[in-house]
């Protein structure tokens, strides 16, 4: 029970310093947040190049996998640079980033509430149907959100300065399930890596959490798939 309590003590203040200082970063934006990005990638590229060591059949392969490492996580953090580059810290909070927990939140409650038939048992034990159900409504809600308090940024649905409606609740709606299919799919991306290559988790930096690719996985999904939509590539 000790040992409990103090991995919940060390992953609760693991989890304080991660929003501080990521918070920090976005809030100050510029060269802070890029270099803040780069940081990140580099720690995620790290970790999948060790990942894809362990299982890569050749050096060829290993090489291959690096190139697409570089690709896949690289287009995320360009996405994410030139984003918050466009928008205000607050909206791209809102509207980039809170879709994404709102996934895993919506996921893990619902999830353990309702339990029910596994999505991929093999590559992931605790990800259900009503997990992806409830990430869904949780992202759609912030994405509903954001089409009431930011009714002119055209984010989910055209602009709507007379209000919600149908369209713009709708248009919640598929963003929201959209945000956690995506995301959904990174995890089980990433925990198809971790299960060929033979580990738990992705690194150990982040103590009570794993690695940097444990904690991103869903993000650099979702951005990567931004920055294709976006012509970022």
């Amino acid at each position: 029970m000790a040992g409990g309590k103090s991995d919940v003590g060390v992953r609760t203040l693991s989890a304080i310093v991660m929003v501080a200082v990521a918070g920090a970063a976005l809030w100050l934006g510029g060269w802070v947040w890029i270099g803040f990005v780069a940081l990140l990638a580099a720690g995620v590229l790290w970790e999948w190049n060790a990942l894809a060591h362990k299982f890569s059949q050749s050096g060829l392969a290993e090489v291959a996998w690096l190139f697409f490492g570089v690709l896949y996580v690289g287009s995320a953090a360009l996405a994410m640079v030139e984003i918050r580059q466009a928008y205000i810290p607050l909206f791209f909070l809102a509207g980039f980033l809170a879709p994404v927990v709102a996934v895993d939140v919506g996921a893990y409650f619902t999830g353990r509430a309702i339990g029910g038939p596994k999505i991929a048992p093999r590559l992931s034990p605790s990800k259900t149907w009503a997990g992806l159900v409830g990430g869904m409504i949780g992202a759609s809600l912030v994405a509903l959100a954001v089409e009431y308090f930011f009714p002119d940024a055209g984010h989910f649905s055209p602009p709507h300065p007379e209000g919600l409606g149908w369209a713009q609740v709708a248009g919640a709606a598929m963003a929201g399930s959209a945000i956690a299919v995506v995301a959904q799919a990174g995890d089980f991306f990433e925990s198809w890596m971790k299960r060929r290559a033979g580990v738990k988790d992705s690194g150990s930096l982040i103590p009570g959490h794993g690695g940097l690719f444990d904690r991103l996985d869903g993000f650099i999904a979702v951005f990567f798939v931004l920055a294709i939509t976006r012509n970022f590539l």
